[in-house]
């Protein structure tokens, strides 16, 4: 048992330390001198005049720090996936929130009922950093303004809707795992493309924040689809991400402007 212990442990470490050399790190400092940790990855090969789409990842809150690296853990290695990135050259920005922040929110919300979930509020000085950091990447004549991307996990989920409700004009689709939001605010972003994913056994953000969001968004004629997994906890990430079709899915979005 020990033996398999210690290789599950060289395996994940090895992963980890795979995706970490893959991607660039730097440091982003917004106009007001906040600085935002974030890894990032260019297409293997930039062609001269053409154009590429740009995701946006937002980990959960077990990733938080200042180490610009434990927001690589879930998801990292899969944009280094060497078919992935031939099949689908991108830009790739995973930024990494403080310990004591929360994207979307000042603080973690102290009710996760979706109709008590904060409606109306500022947005938070994290995601105003964070919204500098996109957009230095969205004036690059390499990237496509018609196919960015944002993709969230739990917490980062609750970063992506609200992202995508402030700013519905700038993103194409959006993929919220095992998030929540108030749904009454959905009606902002029914122009963008939402897969929505969650695990109905979900103990940590309970699942009627999917279903809920799902119902608003088709209520408000947006192009959604909602996939829920039968006794998965909040991991929902892992089958997600091995869901069918979950790359072609995303990059196939395009922006009608």
């Amino acid at each position: 048992m020990k033996q398999w212990t210690t290789l599950f442990v060289f395996l994940f470490l090895s992963l980890s330390l795979s995706a970490q050399q893959g991607y660039g790190r730097d440091i982003f400092v917004s106009s007001k001198g906040d600085s935002l940790p974030y890894r990032m990855i260019h297409p293997e090969s930039v062609k001269p005049g053409e154009k590429y789409p740009i995701v946006l990842f937002l980990h959960g809150a077990g990733e938080r720090g200042n180490d610009n690296e434990k927001q690589l853990t879930h998801g990292g290695q899969m944009f280094l996936n060497p078919v992935n990135q031939e099949k689908y050259p991108a830009f790739v920005l995973i930024p990494q929130c403080p310990t004591d922040g929360y994207w979307a929110y000042t603080e973690r919300p102290k009710s996760f009922i979706p109709a008590e979930m904060p409606v109306g509020q500022e947005i938070s000085p994290i995601l105003q950093t964070l919204k500098q950091l996109l957009d230095s990447y969205l004036v690059m004549p390499e990237v496509d303004t018609q196919r960015v991307y944002i993709i969230g996990l739990s917490m980062g989920a609750m970063g992506t809707y609200d992202l995508v409700i402030r700013y519905p004009e700038i993103f194409a689709a959006a993929i919220p795992i095992c998030g929540i939001v108030n749904p009454s605010r959905l009606s902002a972003a029914k122009d963008v493309k939402f897969r929505i994913f969650h695990g109905d056994a979900d103990d940590v953000v309970p699942v009627k924040g999917s279903r809920e969001a799902y119902k608003a968004l088709k209520a408000a004629g947006a192009d959604v689809e909602y996939i829920e997994f039968p006794g998965c906890n909040h991991g929902s990430w892992n089958p997600a991400f091995n869901y069918p079709g979950f790359m072609d899915w995303l990059f196939k979005q395009k922006k009608k402007r």
